[in-house]
């Protein structure tokens, strides 16, 4: 877990580095970083991992929560290094490095509830993982699974649906359980789902092969054939965004951008179906990392350091060393004066990449993509004996909240209108050590809640609206639930909100052709994206060297033992 950043001030003594030169060095020890660092130390490359902060994870970090304002509205004043970037080293130019500000619109509300310091928070979140996905599998491989646990999304996922949560109908078994289901949907429903298992099952060769889906039906819009198929709308609101996790608006009378494919779809269903029942000890599809996800940067920084890769926190990068004709990088010098030479440089994405034969610009070319974010605090779970459950809240599904509950104005109503994407809340317990449970047994639940957008305050619109229809707000002399209402299919009574923090997060890629960056945190519930692209990072680089391949774990008495917690 991360504590409060240091400052990389003046006065501070930094170790003299040897060897001075590597095969590769890395700036920056997020789940990328570390992901790429451990596949180039199993391919036996040299490779140096530097980081400025003095903890692992940095913008994948998991820290406690008085830490956060730090992190999300740093000192400006802070300086990102200590040593100025001489103008020239013998063969060698020195460019300054600058860091970019990745969070802005931060908005926080309530008082934090003591000890603030049991509480963790996740810069990444709301994120979960597959029980059958690549990151598991590379844990696995790799050895890092020895060096992280993992608990079950116990509660399953929760669909926000004409004011009320509704659970996921998900197999045959949960799709006949449902009181809120009319007959003719439970059984349309599970055709859909027989076909697609059916597919599934025909294309890895374990079925017949007349259960195939035509390649015409695979390339069409995936709600396209889901009404093909008679699914109603609340049942393509379950298979699109609460099992097939669309991002964007996939119903919508404008045609989305982003309109994800029947491939694409029973790509992600199968990969949910494939992770229902993997772990012994797992329910449901989604598992979570103990004390948070920055757990994970630090299970593959072990095994990046067991096979040989040199680790040195609290040193940051002053600049980057250019050849004679500044066309491509030949290392980094370090904030303690000193050049590293390297065969390849890969920098942390919240680094701006200077335009080399201009000079450095403080703005951007281009409009990065964002993602709204929002943490906060509550009284009790949303869904009665559930401890962390995934709740989705589908595109324009807020416009009918407030038609249900709320006058409203012509203007909120066109805000409303605006939510073209996928609203998901994750609620997590004590039992993943990331909030606390009181002697008397009260239990202080965290969630974090994401949606993709354009707009910083559309999206920061969307989170708090989100909140608003799962939580009451604390009263006016801070006690809880005397002003809560009822909510959802059971009438039970809402939480009572006790603290949050609505910000807006920026995702920008920073590769140019003569520097690498690996991804930042993206608007996604899972690592898929963001692994792809580390995994192609490593090839580019090495193209005949294997990513990860299981031989480089090192030998456990479990080994073979797959265990989800």
């Amino acid at each position: 877990m991360a504590d409060e950043p240091a400052a990389a001030g003046a006065g501070q003594d930094y170790p003299t580095i040897d060897p001075t030169s590597f095969d590769v060095v890395l700036c920056g020890t997020g789940l990328p970083e570390s992901v790429l660092a451990a596949a180039c130390a199993a391919a036996g490359k040299t490779v140096l991992h530097v980081d400025p902060s003095p903890f692992y994870g940095s913008l994948y970090s998991s820290i406690p929560l008085p830490s956060l304002s730090s992190f999300l509205s740093p000192d400006p004043s802070t300086p990102s290094s200590t040593a100025a970037a001489a103008a020239a080293s013998g063969s060698h130019t020195a460019v300054d490095l600058h860091r970019r500000g990745v969070y802005s619109e931060v908005e926080t509300s309530g008082a934090v509830p003591e000890p603030a310091r049991r509480f963790t928070v996740d810069l990444v979140g709301p994120r979960v993982m597959y029980c059958a996905d690549e990151a598991v599998d590379l844990l696995l491989r790799s050895g890092g699974s020895h060096h992280v646990e993992f608990k079950s999304v116990d509660g399953g996922s929760l669909l926000y649906w004409e004011g009320s949560l509704y659970p996921v109908p998900d197999s045959k078994q949960t799709i006949f359980k449902d009181t809120t289901l009319k007959l003719l949907e439970k059984n349309v429903l599970y055709r859909f789902l027989k076909l697609v298992q059916d597919h599934i099952a025909a294309t890895s060769g374990a079925g017949d092969a007349a259960g195939i889906i035509s390649e015409e039906d695979l390339d069409l819009p995936f709600v396209k054939f889901l009404n093909q198929q008679k699914l109603s709308p609340k049942m393509r609101a379950v298979v699109l965004y609460a099992i097939a996790m669309a991002d964007y608006d996939q119903d919508g009378p404008d045609p989305c951008e982003k309109l994800i494919t029947t491939r694409e779809g029973i790509q992600t269903i199968a990969l949910y179906s494939s992770s229902v029942g993997r772990f012994a000890n797992a329910e449901g599809a989604f598992i979570y990392p103990m004390y948070g996800h920055g757990e994970l940067p630090q299970a593959f920084c072990r095994c990046a350091a067991v096979k040989g890769a040199l680790y040195v926190l609290r040193m940051p990068v002053a600049a980057l060393l250019m050849d004679e004709e500044k066309k491509h990088s030949v290392g980094a010098r370090l904030a303690s004066g000193q050049d590293i030479l390297c065969k390849q440089l890969i920098i942390d994405p919240s680094y701006k990449i200077p335009t080399l034969d201009v000079p450095f610009d403080e703005s951007d070319s281009n409009c990065p993509r964002k993602v709204a974010r929002g943490i906060c605090i509550f009284n009790k779970s949303v869904k009665q004996d559930a401890s962390n459950v995934l709740v989705v809240f589908p595109p324009k599904c807020m416009v009918m909240l407030f038609l249900l509950v709320d006058p409203v104005s012509i203007l909120d109503l066109a805000l409303e209108e605006q939510q073209v994407a996928t609203v998901r809340l994750l609620q997590l317990s004590s039992n993943l050590a990331v909030t606390y449970r009181k002697a008397n047994l009260t239990c202080r639940f965290m969630a974090y809640l994401s949606t993709p957008c354009t707009d910083a305050s559309t999206g920061k619109h969307c989170i708090k609206k989100a909140m608003d229809a799962l939580f009451s707000p604390l009263d006016s002399d801070g006690s809880q639930g005397q002003l809560a209402t009822t909510s959802g299919s059971t009438g039970d009574v809402k939480p009572t909100l006790i603290w949050s923090c609505v910000y807006v997060q920026e995702i920008t890629q920073g590769t140019s052709s003569s520097l690498l960056s690996c991804p930042m945190p993206d608007e996604n519930l899972d690592y898929r994206n963001i692994l792809e692209s580390t995994k192609k990072l490593f090839t580019d680089i090495y193209p005949d060297e294997e990513f990860l391949p299981k031989k480089s774990a090192p030998v456990h008495d479990d080994e073979d033992s797959d265990s989800g917690e």
